[in-house]
């Protein structure tokens, strides 16, 4: 799983499982661009890179807009001047709430922040990827995408959005170069659950057959097999982190 001299983007990654993920690679070799909305985590996750003995690029970016991704792709590969890892891990749970009181604007938020992001990341860095006939996609989605969390319906609705994304553009570039897989996790303990209720958290390990929430590292491990050569046989497959949750 030797990621040496390969460039990675990792949005989110300014904290929890996306700084894992930077960590996780850099350690293997790559250098990474570490891609947030929140510039100072991104750049203290780049100095961290950095000190693995990699190169590293923090750039702001919010990914629901096109226009920020597109120029957050053109400063990556005018800085590493190629990219061979896109992880698609920027996301928000949204608000905690039954349907019914869920508005049109809270709806929009998460679909274009968990959803939307992954199109236009991907569409972002697809061509480059094309020409060089090489590349490796990984979408973080969730266990939410596959058996539905009440009070979280957008956030369900985005990640069972995200693996179906993964599994139809896989088999676009299946003959290309190109591998495209994701990962679901469940609870993982990182800054996130801070958006969410105790009671919704309780109801969520409650599921877990391990007993346990999972570790932001635990999820970066399987990232870093697909991100890297030794997945040669892997694609359109969405890997689930979740403790035994669920087995499909």
């Amino acid at each position: 799983m030797n990621l040496k001299d390969r460039v990675a983007i990792v949005t989110g990654s300014g904290q929890g499982i996306g700084e894992a993920i930077a960590l996780r690679l850099a350690g293997a070799g790559a250098d990474v661009a570490v891609v947030d909305l929140n510039f100072p985590l991104a750049e203290q996750v780049a100095g961290r890179v950095r000190g693995l003995g990699r190169r590293a690029l923090a750039v702001r970016c919010d990914v629901s807009r096109a226009a920020d991704v597109e120029a957050m792709r053109d400063r990556v590969l005018g800085e590493f001047g190629k990219i061979d890892i896109l992880v698609n891990n920027a996301g928000i749970a949204g608000k905690n709430a039954p349907l019914l009181e869920i508005g049109e604007a809270d709806w929009d938020q998460v679909i274009s922040i968990d959803l939307k992001s992954v199109y236009l990341c991907c569409r972002a860095v697809l061509p480059s990827m094309l020409v060089r006939k090489y590349g490796k996609i990984v979408n973080v989605a969730s266990i939410a995408g596959k058996e539905g969390n009440p009070g979280l319906v957008p956030y369900s609705t985005a990640k069972a959005g995200v693996i179906g994304l993964t599994k139809a553009l896989a088999k676009e570039v299946v003959t290309q170069g190109v591998y495209v897989n994701a990962v679901a996790p469940a609870v993982i303990e990182t800054p996130i659950l801070k958006q969410l209720t105790e009671q919704q958290i309780a109801y969520m390990a409650a599921k877990i057959p391990m007993g346990r929430v999972g570790k932001p590292e635990e999820v970066a491990a399987v990232v870093h097999f697909l991100a890297s050569d030794d997945s040669s046989f892997v694609t359109g497959q969405c890997y689930d982190v979740s403790g035994g949750r669920a087995t499909y």
